[in-house]
C-alpha cells in the first residue's frame, strides 16, 4: 500500500468510493459500457451482500456510496466488480489500479456525498438535470422508480412491505 494511504474497513461505516478507467480514458463513454457496469454492480451487490446507497457512472470514472460487504473486505468486492466489467470490454487495461475510499459516518457527509454523486453529470456538462442521466441512482432517490441496481432507500423499504431500511442512511432523499 502506498505510504500514507490508510483504509478503514470492517468498521461498519458507509464508504464513498471512486475509481477511474485506465489513464482516465473514457472507456465508459458508450451507453452499452455504462450498462455493463450497472449490471455488474447489481450482480456484485447481491453476491457480496452490500447495500448501494447512491451511484453514478461517468465516462471515465465511477462514484459509489455503499456499505461494507458481509464477511469480506470491501476491496475484494470492488476487485470482483472491476474484473467483471473489464472482462466484458475490449480495452486493456480497463481500470486504473486502486481506488479512493472515504469512510462516511456523519449525516452531513452522507448528504454531501449523495449530492456530489447525483450532481456529477450536470457539473461535467453531460446533462442539464440529474434525472436525465440514466446511469445514476438519482431517479430512484427522487421518485422511487426502480433501476438496474437495487438502491437501499426509504422507497425500497416501503416496497418490502413497510419494513424499515436495513441500514441507517442518516440522510434525506438527496
Amino acid at each position: 500500500m502506498p505510504k500514507g494511504l490508510a483504509r478503514y474497513q470492517q468498521e461498519g461505516d458507509m464508504h464513498f468510493v471512486t475509481f477511474s478507467c485506465f489513464e482516465r480514458k473514457a472507456y465508459l463513454r458508450a451507453a452499452a459500457s455504462r450498462d455493463i457496469f450497472v449490471q455488474s454492480l447489481e450482480v456484485m451487490r447481491a453476491r457480496y451482500g452490500f447495500f448501494v446507497m447512491s451511484y453514478v457512472v461517468m465516462p471515465e470514472h465511477v462514484h459509489l456510496l455503499l456499505t461494507e460487504p458481509l464477511g469480506v473486505p470491501l476491496a475484494k468486492a470492488l476487485q470482483a466488480l472491476k474484473i467483471s466489467v473489464a472482462v466484458k470490454n475490449a480495452q486493456r487495461p480497463f481500470w486504473q489500479k486502486r481506488y479512493y475510499d472515504f469512510n462516511v459516518f456523519s449525516e452531513r457527509k452522507i448528504i454531501e456525498k449523495r449530492r456530489y454523486i447525483h450532481r456529477n453529470p450536470v457539473t461535467r456538462g453531460l446533462v442539464t438535470s440529474p434525472e436525465l442521466w440514466d446511469w445514476s441512482s438519482f431517479r430512484h432517490w427522487s421518485t422511487g422508480v426502480e433501476g438496474p441496481v437495487e438502491v437501499e432507500s426509504p422507497w425500497t423499504a416501503r416496497k418490502r412491505g413497510g419494513l424499515p431500511m436495513r441500514i441507517d442512511p442518516r440522510a434525506g432523499i438527496l
